[in-house]
């Protein structure tokens, strides 16, 4: 007798667990996601339905139920963005029946709900990159430090929490050779590989060659008393948050910039230049190519604009 959808949650939360590697946090929240969905099942005496009987409609009405169901604390109807955290753990369990050979609805049927207030994504053109990365001082230890890190940040794609996570001995400079790749571990557990520029590897030389510390982190603060503290002084991702902010300020440009703002520009940059899709979502670490596609948008705004500079201006014969 195959088990109704509710009856799965154990063995699904084992599974993000054991071969997704998800944290215990995020454990609990898809827990707490999927048990509205098991609610909503009830109420609408659905919960004896098993995997292969779930189809489309069913998605539909509970789409419909997210949409219309008004938070009992605020009384407001639901964000599109909570709706669709309760969207993305139900598809996460139909792509647990797929990995388990359980017939179901496809994890692609559904759909995640669409904010017409969605912000554009935001990136830096590469003159404006160029002007923040040229913004921090090289006189002093903090200059070559910041200089590293949106040298690192822009080469390399990097989450900032990935970022702030690496450590000093993974970065191997061979003398006289601009080449540099490291393994990182992002999200869910992915390793992937990623590639330094010549001019992050310098920035990161540079700096290296001015450091008289011994902690492992590769990026650490200089706080007045710091370097008397037996604590490791790595930075965080607020303080790496708050070097880009500072920079973007100094260098007098028109966005309100984050390290993600770099990430963005990393995988614009590629795009605009020919680069696979496929292959941009390797180089960001994406698990499902969806995630990499909210950059075409910015790319074939790009080659409109092109096609219409170069050919809109042309007259028929």
């Amino acid at each position: 007798m195959h088990k109704t959808i509710p009856n799965h949650l154990t063995d699904f939360l084992d599974y993000i667990e054991i071969e997704k590697g998800l944290s215990s946090k995020t454990q609990e929240n898809y827990s707490r996601f999927l048990t509205k969905f098991f609610k909503w099942l009830k109420e609408n005496k659905l919960d004896k339905l098993t995997p292969d009987k779930l189809d489309a409609d069913h998605v539909w009405k509970y789409k419909v139920f997210l949409s219309r169901h008004v938070d009992p604390r605020t009384r407001l109807p639901l964000k599109k963005s909570t709706q669709n955290y309760y969207l993305i753990a139900l598809r996460s369990l139909l792509d647990f029946f797929v990995e388990k050979n359980i017939s179901s609805l496809p994890p692609n049927k559904i759909k995640l709900a669409r904010d017409k207030n969605d912000k554009e994504i935001k990136f830096l053109k590469l003159e404006q990159v160029e002007r923040l990365l040229s913004s921090p001082d090289p006189k002093n230890i903090i200059g070559l430090r910041d200089r590293a890190i949106l040298e690192t940040l822009f080469s390399t794609g990097l989450r900032v929490s990935e970022l702030v996570s690496l450590d000093r001995d993974q970065i191997r400079i061979k003398n006289g050779t601009d080449d540099l790749e490291i393994v990182v571990t992002g999200k869910g557990g992915k390793v992937r590989t990623v590639y330094f520029s010549g001019r992050a590897i310098r920035a990161i030389k540079d700096y290296f060659d001015r450091r008289m510390d011994v902690d492992e982190a590769l990026f650490i603060n200089y706080r007045p008393g710091s370097k008397d503290s037996t604590e490791s002084r790595r930075l965080t991702v607020k303080s790496i948050e708050n070097i880009v902010k500072k920079y973007i300020k100094h260098a007098g440009l028109p966005v309100m910039a984050t390290p993600h703002t770099l990430r963005h520009s990393f995988a614009t940059d590629l795009l605009s230049n020919g680069v696979d899709l496929r292959l941009v979502q390797e180089f960001l670490g994406h698990k499902n190519i969806s995630t990499t596609q909210i950059y075409t948008h910015v790319t074939s705004k790009q080659l409109r604009d092109i096609h219409k500079k170069i050919h809109g201006g042309r007259k028929t014969r």
